[in-house]
């Protein structure tokens, strides 16, 4: 009875903390003629309520496809549909077709916060608590501050509370298809990430994780027997939902390929605006946007990607095991984020929903990364001047951290998971003894780093030939740290022991 009183608590005091950061600005706020993501959301409200489904993803009168234009999958449609039938109830004025463009009202912003919270409340908050609540092998104090820890993740609060979106939905059905496949409830799994993917197509960041965890499974249980029939109860989980999710889209080829345009934009070229990945660092060097033609882009982002993934991925197939599907997420993710096609930078989110997961494992490395993934959101935090709420919710995030798990105390090779490797090391250079020094000395350089550049950002003015001079230094100090975690988090999963029995699960 306290464990849930004590869990009620903690819920609470992620949702108090929701609240207040909503209380400031968004994304776009008062910045005509295109404002900003807070008015994306308000007009597909106005999109879906007001034209024909047909209509949604094509470009007309009614529809200008370059002012926000309906880019994600079919169920953030239905989903901004639903809001859209609550908004006309309470003012018709904010979903009138045409002239609702731009609406901004304080009732209005009261709203459109609400429907995020009720969205995280019904998706994301359950999946948190309910795996802090199966997490073997931890006392109940240790699954509270887990919860506790995930629910006080600044990324996410800023972006979805601040900024504006509804990233809590999909990765809310993400982790529950995490659960779903870490406890054996394999079909229910797959659906629940069906529906993040239909959600937001940048939940293929997990796709290939998930698919070689549920493949592993199938080969364990052996091919002529259960194993076979298990993977044609994913096969038809999978077909049926994304049929029912697509279904007013089947109608005619071109309605599918349109809705396909729109959710992969290859014209949009290799990255936009400042993000911190490996293509926007090496071109302040090499302007390889303008250099190289646009399919040899593409080309070179798939290739860099898939084979940054395919090893812990080829693991996972064939050792497949809770712990192995979480840290490979992470290593997928961070590889999509790093390499791939038309990156932004609120994808990060994406590698620190998994990061999250294995925060009771390695607390110290974890509580780092995910300082770095709120920093490198910087620029675009400051642009929403949301400088504030940044500050105040990493310094309570790091806070909660550093008492919940004594982090700075989590820092051996074997709370850091590198023993095995460091064994390895050793058999060739017996003096490799100095490997949990060198991460605390590199965490230290890191923080620092990041508190510098961020009062810089905020108290100097740039040079006038260099106005972008703090962004691109905020980029590449976070992707030089990400590449890091990549390594990293390889490492993990390339030397992972037998002794898997003995870290903390998922039953």
């Amino acid at each position: 009875m306290e464990k849930w009183y004590l869990m009620t608590i903690v819920v609470l005091i992620g949702l108090t903390v929701r609240w207040t950061v909503s209380l400031n600005s968004y994304s776009g706020a008062g910045k005509p003629p295109m404002f900003g993501d807070y008015e994306a959301q308000r007009h597909w409200q106005e999109i879906t309520f007001n034209l024909p489904v047909k209509q949604w993803y094509f470009n007309s009168s009614d529809n200008n496809l370059q002012y926000w234009g309906l880019d994600y999958p079919p169920l953030t449609a239905y989903h901004s549909l639903l809001c859209a039938y609550v908004a006309k109830f309470i003012n018709p004025d904010w979903i009138a077709l045409h002239t609702s463009r731009g609406y901004e009202s304080q009732a209005h912003k009261l709203f459109m916060r609400t429907t995020v919270l009720i969205a995280d409340l019904l998706i994301y908050i359950p999946a948190v608590v309910l795996y802090c609540c199966c997490l073997k092998e931890i006392s109940t104090k240790k699954k509270i501050a887990n919860a506790l820890c995930i629910l006080l993740y600044p990324g996410l609060i800023l972006i979805d509370y601040g900024h504006f979106q509804y990233n809590s939905v999909s990765l809310g059905f993400a982790l529950w298809g995490v659960l779903g496949v870490s406890c054996d409830c394999d079909l229910l799994g797959s659906l629940a990430f069906c529906l993040a993917i239909n959600y937001k197509q940048m939940e293929l960041y997990h796709a290939l994780p998930f698919f070689c965890f549920l493949l592993g499974k199938c080969f364990k249980k052996g091919l002529k027997g259960k194993g076979f029939v298990l993977l044609v109860k994913l096969a038809c989980i999978v077909v049926a939902s994304f049929v029912l999710c697509w279904l007013p889209f089947f109608t005619e080829r071109e309605q599918t390929l349109q809705v396909l345009r729109r959710l992969f934009p290859v014209d949009r070229g290799l990255f936009e605006d400042k993000v911190a990945n490996i293509w926007c660092s090496f071109n302040v060097f090499l302007k390889i946007k303008d250099i190289l033609p646009r399919h040899i882009q593409l080309i070179m982002s798939f290739c860099f990607t898939f084979l940054s993934l395919l090893p812990a991925c080829i693991k996972l197939i064939l050792q497949p095991s809770s712990k192995g599907f979480k840290f490979t997420l992470v290593s997928c993710a961070l590889s999509f984020f790093l390499f791939s096609f038309q990156v932004h930078e609120k994808s990060i989110l994406l590698v620190s929903l998994p990061v999250c997961l294995v925060l009771s494992e390695i607390p110290f490395m974890s509580t780092w990364f995910l300082l770095v993934s709120t920093f490198s959101m910087l620029p675009l935090l400051l642009k929403d001047e949301l400088l504030m709420p940044s500050v105040v919710t990493t310094m309570a995030f790091f806070i909660a951290c550093v008492t919940s798990f004594s982090i700075f105390e989590k820092t051996s090779e074997e709370e850091l998971q590198l023993k095995s490797f460091s064994i390895s090391v050793r058999k060739y250079l017996p003096c490799f003894t100095f490997l949990s020094r060198i991460i605390q000395y590199l965490f230290l350089i890191s923080v620092i780093t990041m508190v510098l550049l961020t009062l810089m950002t905020v108290t100097l003015d740039p040079p006038q030939k260099l106005p972008d001079l703090f962004s691109v230094l905020v980029c590449f100090v976070s992707c030089l740290n990400f590449l890091f975690f990549l390594v990293y988090f390889n490492i993990i999963i390339m030397w992972d022991s037998k002794s898997g029995r003995n870290q903390k699960k998922i039953s």
